[in-house]
This record gives structure tokens, sequence and C-alpha cells, in this order.
């Protein structure tokens, strides 16, 4: 049995006996509740005392690595997994939900392959009670041209937003979506972003999962980063680039070969510069193909420029760019990035997270 038919058999054994309860949650209750939660597969510890709230209407967004216990933790928060601590959902166990309100898109989702993409919907929305029509579930995500064409035939991403639109098809109070766009093109991941916006609009509460940070940047209200089973930081997406994501920097790509004489020649420019705008703690290092900048407005540039000069650096192009969500990601998660080299994972050889996700994997199946 996949995730989503599992959850909503669990759901439904007991959604009569929770009706009481979910009639006595209001709209500012959050909806989502967890304190303490610990999970632990093995010798390996999936989630390690987690606390966060979900409030109602937010888009609330989860980011961490893989083997951080993103999944495991949907699935406690979906009652497909038994967890410590304490887990609820609209003011009551999650198995206690009304199944109607949840929408609930796995990351690993293999539906049966021999039915079209509308009698995919179909079949799913026939697990509930109510459920839209699925032809207009398929326009919603973009797959109106194709809803006759076998889900065997289509493309990963056409498979995927076929699978955003089982999820939709009961039109859920609370949406769990767990990489929604992986293995989308860029129109279609517009289409999916903008049927998010539209769902938090009219009032849905979505708990997105994404690796994508530009993503989560765009369309989540709160974010919770989870390293090792733990959130190390939550809060709206601005308020932790602010505070964790570091300098403004301007890329440098130079015709001829860069090092730290390089650099340091081109620091004292900077260090001596008469331009005001030119900030005094500017730091420059050496990059694989120039230089970079850090602590650089858009308005320093022109000095930069001149530092550049009068060091007798020449320069190909320029590169300006603001602190973003990756870079609270790579530094909260332990990970650093070096100008030099992708992202490194400090002690990365341990194993732990790739324990875990191998956990989370044995879980599916």
């Amino acid at each position: 049995m996949n995730e989503t038919a599992a959850a909503t058999e669990a759901a439904t054994r007991t959604a009569t006996d929770s009706a009481d309860g979910d009639r006595a949650s209001t709209s500012t209750d959050p909806v989502v509740v967890a304190e303490g939660v610990r999970k632990s597969y093995g010798d390996v510890v999936a989630l390690d005392g987690v606390d966060l709230r979900v409030e109602a209407g937010e888009v609330f967004g989860l980011i961490g690595p893989n083997g951080a216990g993103k999944t495991t933790l949907v699935r406690a928060l979906t009652g497909t997994t038994a967890a410590e601590g304490t887990l609820e959902t609209f003011g009551v166990p999650p198995r206690e939900v009304d199944p109607q309100r949840i929408g609930l898109l796995p990351q690993s989702f293999g539906p049966p392959e021999r039915l079209t993409a509308s009698e995919l919907v179909d079949y799913y929305g026939g697990l509930y009670d109510a459920a839209r029509e699925s032809d207009a579930v398929l326009r919603d995500v973009g797959m109106a041209d194709d809803a006759d064409a076998w889900y065997e035939t289509l493309s990963g991403g056409q498979k995927r937003r076929t699978c955003v639109a089982t999820a939709i098809v009961n039109d859920p109070d609370l949406l769990f979506l767990d990489e929604p766009t992986t293995g989308i093109d860029p129109a279609g991941r517009r289409s999916i972003h903008r049927l998010i916006e539209r769902l938090a609009g009219d009032g849905t509460t979505v708990f997105l999962t994404s690796h994508a940070m530009d993503e989560v940047e765009r369309l989540a209200d709160r974010v919770a980063l989870l390293r090792d089973g733990s959130v190390v930081a939550v809060g709206p997406p601005d308020e932790l680039i602010a505070e964790h994501g570091g300098d403004p920097r301007l890329d440098v790509t130079i015709d001829g070969d860069s090092g730290d004489a390089v650099a340091d020649a081109v620091a004292a420019e900077l260090d001596g510069s008469v331009a005001a705008s030119v900030p005094r703690d500017a730091s420059v290092e050496p990059t694989d193909h120039g230089l970079r900048i850090l602590g650089i407005r858009p308005e320093a540039i022109g000095g930069a420029v001149d530092a550049l000069g009068a060091a007798g650096v020449a320069f190909e192009s320029l590169a300006w760019s603001e602190p973003s969500l990756e870079d609270v990601y790579l530094r909260l998660t332990g990970e650093a990035y070096s100008p030099r080299a992708e992202a490194v994972t400090p002690g990365a050889g341990d194993g732990s997270d790739a324990a875990a996700g191998e956990a989370d994997a044995e879980a599916d199946r």
C-alpha cells in the first residue's frame, strides 16, 4: 500500500471518533503542533526532540540535508509512523483527523502505471466522501492536455504534476508536499508555485519540504531548518537570511591567475579607497575563477572596480548577489561553502546521514 493510501486508511479508522475534536479546533489554533518529537530506527536517531508549530493558512517550509529526518517528520505528522512526544493536527493526534482534511504527496510515490492521468486522479478522489472534478484538478497542475495519456508514458515532470493532482483532489485544509517539483521543468515549476500560492491564498495550510532553496524562499511564510533530527532555526526567510546569510558579494572573473597575493593586493586598495560607499570591513578571497569581494553593496561596485584597476587586475565579468536562503542552509547545516570547491560536509564519511536515509527508505518498504 502506498503512503497516501496508508495515511487515508489510518485516518479513516478513527475519523468518526475524532469528529468532535475537529469541530472544537478554531482557525486561531495552530494546525500542526510537534513538541519533543523523537523517532529512532534501530541505533539511528531520525528525530531528536523536534518542536514546531504551523499556523492556519501559512506556507511552512522544511529544509535540511538528506537524512536529517524531514521525511520521518512528515510521516509522524500525517500518522503514517509512530513517534514519541506530542503530535497534533487540527488539535487531535494525526491518526484521528478526518482524511478529507489532509492531502499528502510523499517524496517517493509510485501509483498504478496502467491508468491514465485522469483515471489516476479519479481513483484517488474515490477514496474521499467528496472530491473535486479530475479535469479541474489536472488543469490546476498543467496536465489538462495530457489527461488521457497513460501514466507510464508520461515524462518524469508530468508524472510528478499528476501526483500533485492526486494530493489536492480532496480539496484539503492541510497539504503536505514533499519535494513537489522534483524533475519538473521551469514552466511546470512555475505552474506548481502559482498553485501553492493560490491554495494558500484560499486558506489551505501548506507544509512544504524541498531541497530547492529558491522555491522555499519564494513560497514559505516561515521556514524550519532540520539538522541531525533537530530544528536548529525557524522563522520567516528574510529574517533567517538577515541573521545567518552573511554578506552580499561581488564575484569577479579575472583574466589570469588568482591567488592570495592578488586578493591581498585588491584588499589593500579597498582599504585605501577614498570612495565613501566602499565599506571598511570589505574582504577579498580567491576563487576558482577569480576573486570574491564580500560586504559590497551595489553602490560600492564602482569603488571595487577602481580598486581592481589600481591593483593591476584585469577582469572579464562582475556578478553581484545578495545572501539567500541557500547561504543560510549551508551555514546552519554545518556544511561549509568553499569558493574553490562545492559544499563540503565536515565529517562526511561518518555515514550518519546515510544511515538515517537508509532507515527512512527501509520504513518506506
